[in-house]
């Protein structure tokens, strides 16, 4: 044997042996699956696949109490449904387009827009009637549509199902199409549901932890109505010193409490705004110096601390531009076309021109003050001027009046509020890891990788 050959053949029995099929399962046009699955275009699954009605119906909408529930693709959610915004039509239309009357186990696609998102219709939607969706009807004997809507919301079947878009603007799906979309799913109808039923179990967590986080968040809002303008005083604040409760005392922006005072927020902090260096020297930029810009303000969805930007610039660019260098700590507001997010910065930094920058002087709370600012984001937007984009300038906020307790007070508000973001913060990652993990699920179980219920080809 030559050197050459030898050397080959170790590489061509690896692959091999990478490329292997597990015992007892087998390779198909849409990958590996056990032996006792199959997979089957959806026209030989569906007793009927259609659409639902396509055209203008809003001059048949009605609020009448016998109109007919109206499900559109903005109500589809995946395996569930969003009801706002439901629309009702008249019995009548509902009559003459009776091809696209609901019944319990229907598969709904969207089919223009959000193509290929799916759900199932429950019992209580029976009798409703939809608009440009495609609706699937499974045959109940060997078929359980809630498996086939698992797979075709799995990010195998999104994917697959992208293959079949057609249109540039606004995309789109059509029934004949999908009739030859290849499917694979387990031939035993027990294991299709047991895998649907795993599935809908990590989906009614998701959901729980996703109405917790909205409860929680809808908390937090109210306490920051009733702490930021001491509405609510916490217990140690709330009294005299002889005990008696305190007041409050009229002021430019209503009764205040009376121990509060009404100052600008230029009294309360240095107000700075920001500046980008010249683009076309390359000397400024991809420094050491961290360059705030909105977009890394609202890429932390709500959170309060920035630590980095996604740009940077040099000090010569610093030197030779409006920008300037904040300490740690300063609270940083977008001002220009996106309004009123704010950030606690963690370490120096710069930021452009789409910014009024607070560096708190010694009876400032910085944290306070981000909570503050976030709870003021109407008022501010009321001044913004500007016909291409919004803006409030340097001069609007140094003027800007609210109300404000002493620094120990602040500080007290601001812990709790800070609970409360820790609390939601902790329910988000939890939210995250679980679908994750449901993610996971849908790879293992959809493929038959994992196995609930042990098939033919294992004994």
């Amino acid at each position: 044997m030559s050197a050459g050959v030898a050397e080959v053949i170790p590489k061509y029995l690896a692959e091999a042996v990478s490329n292997a099929v597990p015992l007892g399962y087998k390779h198909t046009d849409v990958g590996v699956i056990p032996d006792d699955w199959d997979v089957s275009p959806l026209s030989t699954m569906t007793s009927l696949m259609t659409n639902g009605f396509v055209g203008t119906a809003k001059t048949h909408y009605t609020d009448s109490h016998d109109g007919v529930t109206y499900i559109q693709g903005y109500n589809v959610e995946e395996n569930s449904f969003n009801f706002n915004g439901i629309k009702r039509v008249t019995p009548e239309f509902h009559k003459k387009n009776s091809k696209s009357c609901l019944r319990e186990g229907d598969v709904l696609m969207v089919q223009t827009g959000d193509v290929g998102l799916v759900t199932i219709v429950p019992q209580e939607l029976e009798g409703a009637n939809c608009h440009a969706l495609i609706i699937s009807r499974f045959k109940k004997e060997t078929c359980d549509p809630h498996y086939f809507s698992c797979y075709l919301n799995s990010q195998q079947g999104r994917l697959r199902l992208k293959e079949l878009e057609t249109g540039t603007t606004m995309k789109h799906i059509n029934v004949g199409d999908l009739l030859h979309f290849e499917v694979p799913y387990p031939r035993a109808k027990h294991e299709q549901t047991a895998i649907a039923n795993a599935l809908s179990d990590v989906d009614a967590l998701i959901s729980e932890l996703e109405k917790l986080i909205a409860k929680k968040q809808a908390i937090k809002t109210a306490t920051m109505q009733q702490l930021l303008t001491g509405r609510t005083r916490l217990p140690q604040f709330a009294l005299r010193q002889d005990g008696t409760p305190k007041g409050t005392k009229p002021s430019e922006l209503g009764e205040v409490p009376e121990d509060w005072g009404v100052v600008t927020l230029a009294h309360l902090a240095t107000v700075k705004s920001g500046g980008t260096p010249s683009t076309l020297n390359k000397d400024f930029w991809d420094g050491e110096i961290h360059w705030c810009t909105p977009t890394d303000i609202t890429a932390l969805d709500g959170k309060k601390y920035l630590a980095t930007t996604t740009r940077k610039i040099t000090e010569a660019g610093v030197a030779k531009s409006a920008a300037e260098l904040l300490p740690v700590g300063t609270v940083v507001m977008t001002s220009r076309a996106t309004i009123g997010e704010c950030a606690v910065t963690t370490s120096e930094m710069t930021t452009n021109q789409g910014f009024k920058n607070f560096i708190c002087g010694p009876e400032l709370d910085n944290e306070f003050l981000f909570y503050l600012l976030g709870s003021l984001k109407d008022r501010f937007l009321a001044l913004c001027s500007g016909s291409t984009f919004l803006e409030i300038s340097t001069s609007q906020v140094r003027n800007f009046s609210v109300v404000a307790p002493d620094k120990s007070e602040q500080t007290a508000i601001a812990t709790i509020l800070s609970d409360m973001d820790e609390e939601i913060q902790a329910l988000e990652q939890r939210l995250g890891k679980t679908r994750q993990i449901k993610q996971g699920m849908m790879q293992e179980l959809l493929t038959g990788k994992t196995r609930l219920i042990k098939g033919e080809a294992h004994g």
